[in-house]
């Protein structure tokens, strides 16, 4: 299996309708699946509740299995890797079928590999020093993580007083709670959860249940426009 490119934006990757399609979502799903064979109801469950963006983070075995299944069967939704912390692992999971790599901090050589195979990256940033090193590569979008617990909405004005041609997800601690008052910030293309898709529903199989919070999720947003 290899992975689905696109048009060049010359900053963040290629697959310029990967991050087109998550800045139309503005939510992320982030799921961790612990059967391959779940990852193709799950994702026809997402697609069913109105949201064609999944990351399936690489916390286990299942987890390459499960892209590559949802790349090659589930067309509709646009799949990428999280959780993603090293070069090899981001080639890995662009073979997989990943059009897009997340990761929860910055690692020069994950960038530089997903820039070099047209995947866009979203490396992860608890810093000034860290959103510096990212720009400094090219990137476009930067993961801020964990959110919450690092400042919250707070961070991301100050750091987009800076760089204001940055984009953020925020990911880490935010919840149907919240969600808004991060996707309220106009620099913050898309927030990442897991509360759409918890790993627990997903190991039940309770497919309905995730579309009905799928739905309820694009509910919560539905008065926000594109990103």
């Amino acid at each position: 299996m290899t992975g689905h490119g696109g048009g060049a934006d010359g900053r963040n990757g290629a697959d310029t309708e990967a991050m087109a399609g998550v800045g139309r979502a503005r939510l992320v799903p982030v799921v961790t699946i612990d059967r391959a064979d779940d990852a193709v109801p799950l994702a026809s469950a997402l697609v069913e509740g109105g949201l064609p963006v999944m990351e399936i983070t690489l916390r286990t075995a299942a987890a390459l299995d499960a892209i590559g299944r949802v790349a090659d069967r589930v067309p509709e939704i646009i799949v990428g890797a999280g959780s993603v912390t090293y070069a090899g692992a981001a080639a890995a999971a662009i073979d997989a079928g990943a059009r897009f790599v997340v990761s929860p901090g910055f690692d020069g050589g994950m960038v530089r590999t997903s820039h070099d195979r047209g995947i866009p990256v979203i490396p992860g940033v608890a810093t000034a020093t860290e959103l510096m090193q990212a720009v400094a590569l090219g990137v476009a979008t930067v993961k801020v993580f964990p959110a919450d617990v690092i400042g919250g909405p707070r961070l991301i004005e100050a750091l987009s007083a800076v760089w204001p041609d940055v984009r953020f997800v925020p990911t880490g601690g935010i919840s149907a709670d919240n969600a808004h008052r991060y996707l309220a910030l106009p620099r913050v293309v898309a927030v990442g959860g897991s509360w759409m898709a918890p790993r627990s529903v997903i190991a039940a199989r309770d497919w309905p249940s995730i579309t009905r919070a799928a739905a309820a999720a694009v509910a919560l947003v539905s008065d926000l426009g594109p990103r």
